[in-house]
């Protein structure tokens, strides 16, 4: 049965069957007969792990991490890949899990292996880089992407202390260097005050003999700045109103902008309501021409089924007249009856033939025909259960729709046309049949075979053999077959 399905806004609809090599991915589509489905989800999934691995020096530790991995959705070559591989498993099973858990161990223990304990710890983000990469490469098989990953920090494993003694280490290195610090600070404060205390004395004795200096040349200074000063606002007064003039432009700009873009934001406005129209009334075309389809396929089932009877009254009325024709008709010769069979049975077999062929040829048309309607199933499915599942009445109808009875009654017509032998039937008079029923019907050959071969060596039988003498008659040649008691009852042997 078709039905039109649609996926969610992270789903896929992958779609097997009938019409489709491989499989099929959409997020909408026309679910055929023959065709079957299943959704997948594509979001990403957070994986937790907390990987086992060995350093070079033969130091176990625990690596954290979390990874949020789901399939590609930018490739659709990657998606194909999901969809075979992983979409019949539930994205949190076990089964995904353990693929995944399974490559980033792997690539962990190869790199940790070849590094020291301290390169680890001290490298933790290019150890992180380093492992994403690998794990991406192994999951691009599966389709999957690592859309983000969190390694935490290194775990000692149970009954080991490396990370604990050395986390100590570093701690007493701070303390020490903070010690040292401290001390340094100390010695540079006093050693700084004495300095600032010399300096001090001498820098306010120069200080007194450069104010007056200055006190002078600031007076100048002043005056020179005052008008400077008056200037400069003059100036300034000018840039601020060549500043508001601006901005009134670059105000009226963007209101022109503005305005231009609701403009055209109700322009789209319009053409989605009109895209939107126009797919609707292609959904509405859709159906219209699957009603139209259904409405053909019961015409086009209707009139078949009418032609069908009219086909079959015709077929028997022209074999009830050939047959009526053909029982009014006689053998003249055996032997002309013999050939003319055999010419018959050839010119039947070319008949046949060319039956078959336009039987084949409607059998072609008829395919065509119900292909357009889609019904030649429903069609043939239909008579085989009116039939009860019997194919060789099934077979028989098919004759008979195709005219094969009325040619073979056409043929044996032809094939006796014109001929007038004439048969007699012995009785006893009684109107029952000889008693020696056998020795009748083998003296009733006799002058069948006398005449046969008269007529093909021009040997005539002896007198005492043949029975009585013919009699000479322009008109009528034929001898009577048998001697005795004949009836007037004439009928085929």
């Amino acid at each position: 049965m078709v039905s039109y399905r649609v996926a969610r806004a992270s789903e896929y609809l992958v779609i097997t069957g009938y019409g489709i090599d491989d499989i099929k991915l959409a997020k909408k589509a026309w679910i055929l007969p023959g065709q079957s489905f299943t959704r997948f989800d594509v979001s990403p999934v957070n994986y937790t792990f907390e990987v086992q691995a060995m350093s070079s020096e033969k130091l176990p530790f625990l690596l954290p991490a979390v990874f949020t991995i789901g399939p590609r959705v930018d490739d659709h070559e990657s998606l194909l890949k999901y969809a075979k591989l992983l979409s019949c498993h539930d994205r949190h099973s076990n089964e995904v899990k353990e693929i995944v858990q399974g490559i980033i161990e792997g690539e962990t223990r190869v790199l940790a292996a070849s590094m020291t304990m301290v390169e680890i710890f001290l490298g933790t983000k290019e150890f992180k880089k380093y492992v994403f990469e690998k794990v991406q490469v192994e999951l691009n098989q599966f389709g999957l992407l690592i859309y983000n990953a969190n390694i935490k920090q290194l775990v000692d494993v149970e009954d080991q202390e490396y990370f604990s003694y050395l986390g100590q280490k570093i701690q007493k290195e701070a303390e020490n260097q903070a010690k040292i610090d401290v001390a340094e600070a100390k010695m540079k404060g006093a050693v700084g005050a004495k300095l600032r205390e010399g300096l001090t004395i001498q820098n306010a004795a120069k200080i007194d003999a450069e104010t007056k200096i200055i006190a002078t040349q600031r007076q100048g200074e002043g005056k020179k700045e005052e008008i400077k000063v008056k200037a400069e606002i003059k100036i300034f007064e000018n840039l601020k109103d060549a500043d508001v003039a601006e901005a009134n432009a670059e105000l009226a700009t963007k209101k022109a902008g503005w305005a231009q873009s609701a403009e055209l934001a109700q322009v789209e406005s319009v053409k989605a309501v009109a895209i939107r129209e126009a797919e609707l009334q292609r959904e509405v075309e859709l159906k219209n021409a699957l009603t139209r389809t259904e409405k053909l396929k019961a015409e086009f089932l209707s009139e078949a089924s009418v032609e069908y009877d009219v086909k079959v009254q015709e077929a028997n009325w022209e074999l009830y007249k050939k047959q009526k024709q053909a029982e009014a008709v006689l053998f003249e010769k055996q032997k002309a009856a013999e050939a003319q069979k055999l010419a018959a049975e050839a010119q039947f077999f070319a008949q046949q033939k060319a039956a078959d062929g336009e039987l084949y040829a409607k059998m072609k048309e008829a395919e065509g025909i119900v292909a357009a309607a889609e019904a030649q199933g429903v069609y043939v499915k239909t008579l085989l259960q009116e039939f009860s599942g019997n194919y060789a009445e099934l077979r028989d109808y098919m004759m008979i729709d195709g005219g094969m009875f009325q040619e073979v009654a056409k043929i044996n017509a032809s094939a006796i046309k014109g001929l007038e032998p004439k048969i007699s039937i012995w009785t006893n008079g009684d109107g029952s049949s000889c008693s020696s029923g056998g020795f009748a019907e083998a003296y009733m050959e006799l002058p069948r075979l006398f005449q046969t071969v008269e007529e093909q060596t021009g040997m005539t039988p002896p007198s005492w053999l043949a029975g009585p003498k013919r009699e000479e008659q322009t008109g009528n040649t034929q001898p009577p077959l048998l001697v005795g008691r004949v009836s007037n009852t004439q009928r085929w042997e």
